[in-house]
């Protein structure tokens, strides 16, 4: 007998089998899915950390709305679209041959090309990038500018070496990464390790293999197609941000005392608007220690600070010496903790890099009566220190949202590029600060949307996703 198309019990497509997340809801998801997070992911906790963060949210999202778990749009998002490794061979000014890796994760462009920066660190690895770049996703989300998400580098670390190195070191992480850019494709910009001068070397060996001039990267300089505020759009987005927030309990940054970790372009413009807005900042640090100044880093101290870091590339430590009545803490990873936390002030401004601040420096901060923190950093507080935040109900502005000043002006960069056209330091100004003020109101909404007024960690990861989910289901099975 024939038993032409039928199917044995034995044989039939389990859908559910094939799925195990298939029935579950809430928590259990999220436990399922972290769990084939780290199954498919090993050794990279900064990705898992940046996964379950957005996930633990999303879990109110998905119960709502099963369209986006028929589709499988969490599982689509958590996966690059591209993972590129690459060698970068290069020669020291003693004629050596060095080799460093990089690195570009294109993860997502649902709602634009593919945008976020270039790390150079020595602690640049996949983990490390892909949750960057997975986080933003998100934040360019929330931008309401049509930009995908993406994140690079490479272990080569600037410090140290002299401008020829880092130029024969840029030159040729780019002859391999221009293949894989473009102004509608990727357009990548500078993060840690990757200021002005590694742009303006990066941007002239891409024009000049591509013999074409094009807005490829941002950030870069002004007189070749960079934007006014570009520098200062993260530091001064994070302050809006905070702003916000303050606005929403009837405050303002007057008269408050802050804490600001690092030292680079996002903490000096930290600073600076802290000080336009009536704050005192009296912490900055690097990675050897931290500066305590009671008195406040004013515009004459923060003009030294600048000239040191981004001129001289000196030690946060010259600082107490140049400045009575300052005093400067070097690093002691015995303690477990970081004792810059543990000053006294209202505001905190983590600005340095991811995990920064964990739990014991969440406990500092509140024993202290600290009732602000907005990150300037990428996920600079551990998930319990997060937990911490969000449980004693203080004003809490996670990264995503709160430093995406840098890739709006970013975004906006390639708006101008793109017309041939510069607008005015006050023009960009004003469509930052709205920017932010969209930020803030659509994670704000997305929080009280889905029943958790006030958390802004879930507001923000609800409302970035939402947009990235609903283009993802326009666009099918891609």
């Amino acid at each position: 007998m024939s038993t032409t198309g039928t199917m044995t019990p034995s044989t039939k497509h389990d859908v559910g089998a094939m799925n195990p997340l298939k029935n579950l809801t809430g928590k259990a998801y999220v436990a399922a899915l972290m769990e084939q997070v780290k199954a498919k992911n090993p050794a990279e906790p900064e990705f898992h950390q940046a996964v379950e963060e957005v996930v633990d949210s999303l879990s109110l999202v998905l119960d709502r709305h099963p369209e986006y778990r028929a589709a499988h749009i969490i599982e689509r998002l958590i996966e690059a679209e591209r993972v590129i490794l690459f060698r970068v061979p290069w020669v020291d000014d003693n004629g050596e041959m060095q080799v460093n890796r990089g690195f570009r994760i294109e993860m997502n462009s649902a709602i634009g090309p593919y945008k976020g920066g270039l790390r150079f660190h020595p602690s640049v690895n996949l983990g490390i990038l892909k949750f960057l770049a997975f986080e933003q996703v998100l934040k360019n989300s929330l931008t309401t500018l049509p930009m995908g998400g993406g994140k690079g580098g490479t272990d080569f670390d600037p410090k140290g070496k002299s401008d020829n190195e880092v130029m024969h070191f840029c030159q040729s992480f780019m002859t391999e990464l221009f293949r894989h850019i473009g102004p509608d494709t990727d357009v990548p910009a500078g993060d840690i390790g990757v200021g002005g001068r590694e742009l303006g070397f990066l941007f002239g060996q891409y024009k000049r293999i591509r013999n074409e001039f094009t807005g490829v990267l941002t950030g870069k300089g002004r007189n070749w197609g960079g934007s006014l505020i570009r520098p200062e759009a993260t530091g001064y987005g994070c302050v809006y941000f905070a702003v916000e927030m303050l606005a929403g309990r009837g405050e303002t940054l007057k008269g408050k005392t802050c804490l600001v970790s690092g030292s680079g372009n996002v903490s000096q413009y930290t600073v600076e608007k802290i000080n336009d807005l009536g704050g005192k900042v009296v912490t900055l640090s690097d990675s050897n220690g931290f500066i305590f100044d009671p008195a406040g880093i004013d515009a004459t101290k923060l003009a030294f600070v600048m000239d040191l870091k981004n001129k001289r590339r000196g030690r946060i430590e010259e600082y107490a010496k140049k400045f009575p009545g300052s005093t400067y803490t070097p690093v002691n990873p015995a303690l477990g903790y970081n004792p810059m936390w543990d000053v006294k002030a209202e505001c905190a401004f983590p600005s340095a890099t991811q995990n920064e601040i964990n739990v014991t420096d969440a406990k500092n901060l509140l024993k202290n009566g600290c009732m602000l923190v907005s990150e300037g950093a990428n996920m600079p507080t551990t998930l319990d220190g997060v937990k911490l935040f969000l449980d004693a109900k203080i004003l809490y502005g996670p990264a995503k949202a709160a430093n995406a000043g840098g890739v709006a002006v970013s975004g906006l960069e390639m708006s101008q590029n793109s017309m041939r056209y510069s607008w005015t330091r006050e023009e960009v100004d004003a469509k930052l600060h709205q920017i932010m003020k969209s930020i803030y109101k659509a994670a704000s909404d997305a929080a009280i949307e889905y029943g958790t007024p006030g958390n802004l960690v879930n507001g923000a990861n609800i409302a970035g996703f939402i947009k990235v989910a609903d283009a993802m289901m326009d666009q099918g099975a891609v």
